[in-house]
């Protein structure tokens, strides 16, 4: 198994919250954040456009604003 190449986040500049985003051979896509570098979330590269794409049209916002209660209670829904 070849070894991931991590990128980090553009946005994250010199914070020490990265995320680290890695391609992997088959087409998966890898995320890590430097807080938690042994965690890793697996999943495809269209779900990660479609994350992507969420994020920058601001889709997600009204998480931050709901603060991380009111988050939780909706994933366990």
């Amino acid at each position: 198994m070849a070894a991931l190449i991590w990128q980090k986040s553009s946005t994250s500049g010199d914070a020490a919250n990265c995320v680290y985003v890695a391609a992997t051979a088959d087409g998966g896509i890898r995320i890590r954040e430097s807080d938690e570098p042994d965690v890793v979330v697996t999943t495809t590269a269209e779900t990660f456009r479609a994350l992507v794409r969420s994020v920058k049209e601001g889709d997600l916002d009204r998480l931050m604003e709901e603060g991380p209660r009111r988050q939780m209670r909706a994933i366990r829904a």
